[in-house]
């Protein structure tokens, strides 16, 4: 199993609608994140900030994104910081503590 960590940043009003659409996710993009090993997937808020937490059996699928999570991101870009091309800006944290990991 990989766990990544990773922050996000809302535009200022629109967490509810950013929530809304999460409730509401695509069945085909759920279904595209269980065939890539994701095993849990969990997004949090603080203010404007999202801490999104991930874990998937094996690395990360390599090469570009498939076609749904690119119109997912378009959906998304008015709700939060993106590239120009809709990817969000993200920010992988760095593992500080870990209880599990303890002998």
């Amino acid at each position: 199993m990989t766990r990544r960590v990773w922050i996000m940043t809302l535009k200022p009003g629109c967490a509810a609608e950013y929530k809304a659409r999460h409730d509401a996710i695509w069945p085909e993009l759920v279904a595209l994140m269980r065939a890539g090993g994701v095993t849990r997937f969990t997004i949090h808020r603080y203010g404007l900030t999202l801490f999104a937490v991930q874990d998937r059996d094996g690395p990360p699928p390599k090469g570009d994104p498939d076609p749904i999570q690119w119109r997912w991101w378009a959906e998304m870009a008015p709700l939060m910081e993106t590239h120009p091309d809709t990817r969000p800006v993200q920010t992988d944290l760095e593992p500080m503590f870990d209880l599990d990991a303890r002998p």
